[in-house]
């Protein structure tokens, strides 16, 4: 990508190299992590971001990591008079994170899940529409396959998701393969990524949750710091090995690798188009426990409680297809996940200062 003016590209980008990205969410955990290694290949960042579950601090210490220029708009993506100055200048492309994301919350309140999320993406692609810009890396999920028996999961396996936020991001795949399809201008990657854990390994960024997290390792840390007084296990009567869920855990940092080698591969790749980035490794709720507790040096306080609303038995990925397309394998194992996440959570008890 470059950031000359895209007229004379058909996708709105024009050829590989460092060029212009507006990263909506990119004050989020997936979101700062992957503008970090952007900043790192040269890129120029627009950030919208509406802090929700984001931190500013977070866009803060990027540039402090890499001495970089990252210019932040404070906008909800579901605003199309807020989105607009993103577009002012000339942009090359565009990778989309803003959205709701916890399964649980989801089943509770599906109504504003539907509405953020949809018209969030309806949204944005209007707007990249109206200023010429093609090409989007989406953030899409596993959740589109469901609790699905055959395993690992494939990219043309069914899309039968069981919670509302699975099925935001399914109908936000099938929006972005209709417009694909009605314009062959548009270049499209939707990244079905699994269980990203882990944080950079400086521990200067990390995953911050705002509330009580609802994800495995973020509770974890937090009770090994003592902000939670233990970790709740939802249920240990799965069809499992160990009776706890299975789930396929990547590195953010190799999570945000991915984003960069869909980016690069979109230059010649017309179309809309699925990828899932995951490890291919299964590994149980007890089983992550141990490793973060071989992290942390200590036992963490836990029980078993019933099963969580939405949750699938098993999900883990086929990642052949982002190996053979995009170039792209995920390289760091559970341990170094653990480790680093560990490391950030020491670093920052608190998280981000400014909750």
């Amino acid at each position: 990508m470059a950031s000359d003016p895209v007229a004379n590209h058909p996708s709105g980008r024009a050829g590989s190299g460092p060029g212009t990205i507006v990263v909506t969410g990119g004050a989020g955990y997936i979101g700062s992590h992957t503008c970090l290694a952007l900043v790192e290949a040269g890129h120029r960042l627009i950030v919208v971001d509406n802090l929700a579950n984001g931190s500013m601090v977070a866009i803060d210490r990027i540039a402090e990591l890499t001495g970089g220029d990252i210019e932040l708009v404070v906008a909800d993506v579901t605003d199309v008079d807020a989105l607009a100055p993103a577009f002012s200048g000339p942009v090359d492309a565009v990778i989309h994170f803003a959205g709701l994301k916890a399964v649980g919350e989801s089943v509770e309140h599906p109504l504003a899940y539907y509405r953020n999320n949809l018209v969030a993406t309806l949204t944005l692609v209007e707007v990249m529409e109206a200023h010429h810009v093609r090409t989007l890396v989406f953030s899409s999920s596993a959740t589109v396959y469901g609790d699905l028996d055959e395993l690992p999961l494939r990219e043309d396996a069914p899309l039968r998701p069981v919670n509302p936020y699975g099925r935001t991001k399914l109908m936000q795949e099938e929006i972005l393969r209709d417009v694909a399809a009605a314009d062959p201008r548009w270049h499209m990657a939707l990244l079905r990524y699994f269980n990203p854990v882990g944080a950079h390994p400086s521990g200067v960024i990390g995953e911050d949750p705002a509330g009580i997290p609802n994800n495995l390792m973020p509770f974890v840390m937090q009770v090994a710091v003592g902000r939670r007084d233990r970790l709740e296990v939802f249920g240990d009567d799965y069809p499992t090995p160990d009776g706890t869920c299975l789930r396929d855990y990547i590195h953010v940092m190799d999570l945000a690798d991915g984003h960069l080698a869909a980016l690069d591969a979109l230059d010649t790749r017309p179309g809309c188009r699925a990828w899932n980035l995951g490890t291919g490794i299964a590994s149980s709720v007890i089983e992550v426990v141990a490793a973060a507790e071989r992290a942390i040096g200590r036992p963490v306080p836990k029980a078993v409680v019933g099963r969580r609303s939405g949750d699938a038995a098993a999900a883990w990925a086929d990642p052949s297809r982002a190996a053979e397309e995009l170039g792209w394998t995920a390289t760091r194992d559970l341990d170094e996940m653990c480790r680093d996440h560990w490391n950030w959570q020491q670093q920052n008890p608190e998280g981000y200062r400014e909750r």
